[in-house]
């Protein structure tokens, strides 16, 4: 029997969940991987500023401070997953603009407004984050979202 191919959306979320597998958060392990004209430009996952102390050590601030999920983030030590993305493609010259964001999770309104102001096209994910202010932002935006059947 022949081995199926994956297709991108397959290819790039399963990319993006091995990344999310670098996160140093208690929580959630989070990956996106910003794609253009199918080539990677860049990787993210969330964890603690470079050269801080992390949650794995230090602890999560939002479970000591019994905060929901998807509320306050500006309470964590943690950048997320695509805002690290977007920095490591400024750090190495990766242009975004137009491109596609893969991640394992819908992204929070926070991520959702730098990567409209960064222009990206489309945000692939397979998991619903549970804030969803980010929907009409992207809609006016015009950017495209889609939901897809998490990878294998």
């Amino acid at each position: 029997m022949k081995k199926k191919r994956p297709d991108l959306d397959e290819y790039f979320l399963k990319i993006a969940k091995v990344v999310g597998e670098r996160a140093t958060c208690r929580r959630h392990n989070v990956g996106a991987v910003i794609v253009k004209d199918k080539h990677i430009v860049s990787t993210g996952y969330n964890g603690a500023a470079a050269g801080v102390k992390d949650c794995l050590e230090l602890g999560c601030l939002r479970d000591q401070q019994r905060i929901a999920s998807g509320t306050k983030h500006e309470v964590c030590r943690a950048i997320h997953a695509e805002q690290n993305a977007v920095i490591q493609a400024a750090l190495h010259g990766g242009k975004i603009e137009g491109s596609t964001v893969y991640c394992t999770h819908s992204p929070c309104i926070i991520c959702a407004k730098i990567l409209t102001n960064a222009r990206i096209k489309e945000f692939v994910c397979a998991t619903h984050y549970p804030d969803k202010e980010f929907e009409n932002l992207f809609k006016d935006a015009g950017i495209k979202f889609r939901v897809v059947a998490e990878p294998a």
